[in-house]
């Protein structure tokens, strides 16, 4: 089986290891661990230069000790996929060290006849998972040999769909040995992406940009799938892992009615830039933590 390589190593992040070990230590050390241990965790997946410290305040709620299973949810932005589809490599290459894909959850999955397979091509790439593998790789470390990887690739999925996907990945989200790591950028702001929704009693396009972010991250803290998927018909906010988020509050909808009590919280928020002119562009950044209580 093929070994899926860094394809973005070198560009989006660093490709050198003492550098990339330097970078991840130093926004860790500066995250505080309020919100664990994680079960999952939405982080960002743009450039490390980007949004490589606010995804370390979700990496720092995870406890890596207990967990066993990584599974990563990733949108994708270069194929059309209907449902979700795993992938065919059996293992994952950072410039640490290789990640080992779990090949008997895979065929677990298989079996519910709601998974395809990932081609090499797609699978190298899409960015939404490889962006979350130097952190994983990072926080394992000392358990390196110990945990698989299970990645997902998340398409277009109706709000039926993440429920059902929702439904099938509930019992994984259960086991205190897997972690979750949902990929997400939040609000793609200006023309290059379509996208210009400014309301103006806000000031500042940037504020508009921040108030529209939280409404949403407030219903998903909420935890109610529904209420989410309202928001988003409504404002069309351009949130890249609304389906990957979607599955995640579908999985704990699924859990709830058995009786589980989680919460989830966002830890941190930022912009790749501050929007003041109808020219401008940015990308927001969101990392949170959900716990078991």
């Amino acid at each position: 089986m093929a070994s899926r390589e860094a394809t973005h190593a070198g560009s989006w992040y660093t490709d050198s290891e003492t550098e990339l070990n330097r970078q991840l230590d130093s926004w860790l050390a500066n995250a505080e661990l309020s919100y664990g241990p994680a079960r999952a965790i939405i982080a960002p997946h743009a450039g490390y230069t980007y949004c490589g410290e606010c995804a370390a305040y979700a990496y720092r709620q995870v406890s890596p000790a207990v967990v066993k299973r990584v599974f990563i949810l990733g949108p994708s932005h270069y194929v059309r996929i209907k449902g979700c589809a795993l992938t065919s490599c059996s293992t994952y290459k950072t410039p640490f060290y290789d990640l080992i894909v779990d090949r008997a959850v895979n065929e677990e999955l298989r079996e519910s006849q709601q998974f395809q397979w990932m081609d090499l091509k797609t699978d190298e790439d899409e960015h939404s998972i490889e962006m979350h593998l130097p952190y994983v790789a990072k926080v394992m470390e000392d358990f390196k040999n110990q945990f698989t990887i299970v990645p997902i690739l998340v398409g277009s999925l109706t709000p039926n769909c993440e429920e059902t996907y929702g439904e099938i990945l509930a019992p994984y989200l259960a086991d205190p040995q897997n972690l979750f790591v949902i990929s997400s950028d939040f609000c793609h702001w200006g023309q290059r992406f379509r996208y210009t929704y400014y309301e103006r009693s806000c000031g500042q396009i940037y504020k508009s940009i921040e108030k529209l972010d939280k409404s949403g991250m407030e219903l998903i803290e909420s935890l109610n799938p529904a209420a989410f998927t309202d928001y988003l018909k409504k404002y069309n906010n351009t949130i890249c892992g609304r389906h990957p988020i979607g599955v995640m509050m579908q999985a704990v909808h699924t859990l709830k009615t058995r009786g589980y009590h989680m919460s989830f919280k966002f830890l941190k928020y930022a912009q790749s830039s501050q929007c003041k002119s109808m020219s401008d562009s940015s990308v927001s950044y969101a990392s949170g933590s959900l716990i078991f209580e």
